[in-house]
C-alpha cells in the first residue's frame, strides 16, 4: 500500500528545491556583483543537489520509476554542468590579467 503523506512530503520537497534552483538563477541575472551573482549561482548549485537527494530517495521508495528518476536526472546534471561552467568563466574574468 502506498503511503500517501510520505509521498506527499517527499513530493513538495522536491517541488520546492526543484523550483528554487530557477528562482536563484533569476535572482542571479538581477545580481548587484559579480560576487553577488556567483553567490546566487552556488545556492542553484546546492539545490540541485538536494534535488537529486530527492529523486533518488523517490525512486528507492517506489514513488518514482527508474525511466522518470532518470530522465530528471539528465537534466539536473546539464544544469549542474552549466552552472559549474558559468561559475568557473565568472571566476576566471575577475582575476587580473
Amino acid at each position: 500500500m502506498i503511503d500517501v503523506k510520505s509521498e506527499t512530503v517527499m513530493s513538495k520537497q522536491l517541488l520546492r528545491c526543484g523550483t528554487s534552483i530557477g528562482a536563484n538563477i533569476s535572482e542571479a541575472l538581477a545580481a548587484e556583483s559579480s560576487a553577488d551573482f556567483i553567490h546566487k549561482l552556488s545556492i542553484s548549485q546546492k539545490e540541485i543537489n538536494e534535488t537529486i537527494f530527492w529523486l533518488e530517495l523517490m525512486r528507492r521508495t517506489k514513488y518514482l520509476s527508474n525511466e522518470q528518476k532518470d530522465s530528471m536526472m539528465t537534466d539536473c546534471d546539464e544544469l549542474k554542468k552549466m552552472i559549474a561552467s558559468i561559475i568557473l568563466t565568472t571566476k576566471q574574468n575577475l582575476k587580473p590579467q
